[in-house]
């Protein structure tokens, strides 16, 4: 095989810092990867990793570590050429766990297989061509005035749902100031990123008087029981996020009734055809889905509108525009249009025509390696 991979740290400053229930961040550390094939032909992928393992058990030095000491030497013995992600898929049968190494390169070889050929994502996913409705996710912010000054914003924007980040001593009084400034109409929801015990229950169950479209994974991802628990009480429907990182782990919450609506994390879960694989399930057994987002580059959040435009996608994304988090990025922006959606590009692959020296203007470390 005669092929370059690239992998670019990036440091991308944010527009305003991202606070959840984790942690804070003023500056998005970010993995991307370009792989090129014999014919000349670059793919390009974004990972979810983060620097420490705060969210996944993966972390981004672990996923660089598992791309260059496991998954290319296995590549390395695969036959294809130009490498496809079929071939991809069955030289990675084998390893166990590691969604997002596997998934960044896979999705990378995706990119440019489809770029070969010329076809769109999203018509190879099968997805619909639509604008996609958005939402948008607002960080924790220093008090209540703050956080209605940025709803009322972000409102204004466009934005058509709004999710709030919630924590211990951060969920009902904010909860309650959003709904009483903006109404009862405006869809809510919010994210606990797994801040709370089942012992908490009582505490969220208080939750369901504001109405809101869901309560994402207020448990650790461990606790599908304590899930189970919290959605049986037909209040507030609870979605699962960090819990999902498999196909298995999907059909696992969804048999034990630990899931009203799944996050599909395209990064997260090993790549757009496993993501595909989740919504197909997910839309048999009647669960909604929609699409979150981890701060995306250009790259990732093409690629994420182009999943996003499957039918089991019922609700809105993650996926915002990118002056949400960014005053530059490393391709096109993506802005809304007058009825608050976003559109998957058009272009063959994901769509988007990566600026290569924005790439080397926010690297802080990059990796070549020749397989």
């Amino acid at each position: 095989m005669s092929a370059t991979l690239e992998l670019h740290r990036l440091a991308m400053p944010l527009v305003r810092p991202f606070r959840t229930s984790k942690g804070e961040e003023t500056v998005r550390d970010v993995l991307v990867a370009s792989w090129t094939g014999a014919d000349g032909v670059t793919g390009w992928a974004e990972s979810a990793a983060d620097p420490e393992p705060t969210y996944f058990p993966e972390y981004i030095d672990g996923v660089r570590l598992t791309i260059e000491r496991v998954l290319l030497p296995l590549l390395a013995e695969a036959s294809a050429e130009p490498l496809t992600s079929a071939a991809l898929r069955a030289a990675f049968a084998e390893v166990p766990g590691n969604p997002l190494a596997r998934g960044l390169l896979e999705t990378a070889v995706l990119d440019a297989e489809l770029r070969r050929h010329g076809m769109p994502m999203a018509d190879f996913l099968g997805s619909l061509r639509r604008p996609i409705r958005v939402g948008v996710s607002v960080g924790i912010p220093g008090d209540v005035d703050t956080l209605l000054s940025w709803v009322g914003g972000y409102l204004q924007d466009g934005y058509r749902r709004v999710k709030l980040k919630i924590q211990p001593g951060w969920d009902l009084e904010p909860v309650r100031a959003v709904r009483q400034a903006f109404g009862d109409e405006l869809p809510l929801q919010v994210d606990a990123n797994q801040a709370y015990t089942p012992a908490d229950i009582p505490l969220l169950s208080r939750l369901d008087e504001f109405g809101l479209v869901l309560i994402e994974q207020p448990f650790a991802r461990h606790e599908l029981l304590g899930h189970a628990k919290l959605a049986a009480r037909r209040g507030t429907p609870v979605c699962l996020d960090e819990s999902v990182l498999s196909l298995d782990d999907a059909m696992t919450a969804i048999r034990l009734g630990a899931a009203d609506v799944i996050n599909i994390k395209p990064s997260r879960v090993g790549g757009y055809l496993t993501s595909r694989q989740i919504h197909d399930v997910c839309l048999a057994n009647g669960v909604p889905v929609f699409c979150g987002g981890t701060l995306e580059t250009a790259v990732g959040r093409a690629a994420n509108l182009a999943l996003a435009a499957l039918p089991g996608f019922t609700l809105p994304g993650d996926i915002s525009a990118t002056s949400r988090y960014y005053a530059a990025d490393i391709g096109p922006a993506f802005e809304l249009d007058a009825e608050g959606c976003l559109t998957a590009p058009s272009g063959p692959g994901n769509g988007v025509e990566v600026d290569r020296d924005a790439v080397e203007e926010f690297t802080v470390e990059s990796t070549t390696f020749t397989i």
